[in-house]
């Protein structure tokens, strides 16, 4: 074995700030170029959905770089029919590792589509699944959104010692991915081995409402946005004044943000 392949010290790339460990805001150029783009009011379909599929099959892999397990593997490679050193040996993602990606329709179909092809491209494909999740808004007698509830599911079966991935773009309040990710847990039981959710864009709310519902789950985003914040809190390293960040306007929707992308994944304005 080349002593360089025996143990992989992938770090990544990521923005500084004071969230806690289970927290990951990439520091990607291209990928905050991508996004920056797709929040944009002049795209549209199709190369909004192409957008989504391309940040998703980018932050798809960040996170099995650094979330999934891995195995010292032996792989012959074309050569071995010429030498006995045609061998890499090393480390690898362990590609028998079971996986789940969620589907919380709508917003999160495509990305869930996507996280779903790439890791039936790595892994072994039997040992992959898509759950499907239909969520419904509740709401108080003036009208505010106050939580979700889960209206309907199509789900594969237990997630015990599985990773489970929930690709939701926009994490605004955190209401949705909280309530599935208790649905699971509640419904489902078992412990998964990992249960990460993987978002475009999130907000400081959003951070505290699933560190503060499950302390468990690791969260990655390629953008926090907090726009709704001062400008002295602005000038700040994210999380050093948490309690006064914001990144949510009157409506729940997030600042600078990029509108519904529920809507615009589906031209189905309602």
């Amino acid at each position: 074995m080349d002593s360089q392949y025996s143990e992989l010290d992938y770090k990544l790339s990521q923005i500084k700030h004071h969230y806690g460990d289970n927290t990951h805001i990439l520091n990607d150029p291209f990928c905050l170029t991508q996004l920056a783009k797709l929040c944009s009011p002049a795209v549209g379909q199709p190369q909004f959905n192409r957008l989504v599929e391309v940040l998703y099959q980018q932050l798809v892999v960040a996170v099995m770089n650094v979330e999934f397990p891995r195995h010292q593997a032996t792989v012959h490679s074309r050569m071995k029919a010429k030498s006995h050193r045609g061998v890499f040996r090393g480390e690898l993602i362990d590609h028998e590792t079971e996986v789940v990606t969620v589907d919380i329709a709508r917003a999160g179909t495509l990305p869930s589509q996507v996280c779903y092809t790439q890791l039936n491209e790595l892994m072994n494909p039997e040992r992959v699944r898509q759950d499907h999740l239909t969520m419904s808004r509740v709401t108080n007698p003036a009208d505010e959104v106050v939580g979700a509830t889960v209206s309907g599911e199509k789900v594969g079966g237990p997630v015990d010692s599985r990773i489970v991935l929930f690709p939701d773009p926009m994490g605004a309040t955190g209401s949705s991915l909280s309530t599935a990710i208790s649905y699971y847990k509640d419904i489902f039981g078992g412990k998964p081995l990992r249960m990460i959710t993987l978002n475009l864009v999130f907000t400081p709310e959003f951070i505290n409402r699933i560190k503060t519902d499950h302390p468990d789950v690791i969260m990655y985003a390629l953008r926090l946005d907090r726009g709704m914040s001062s400008k002295e809190v602005l000038a700040t390293e994210p999380g050093t004044h948490w309690e006064e960040e914001s990144g949510l306007s009157e409506e729940g929707y997030i600042v600078p943000g990029g509108g519904g992308f529920g809507e615009l994944m589906n031209n189905a304005w309602i």
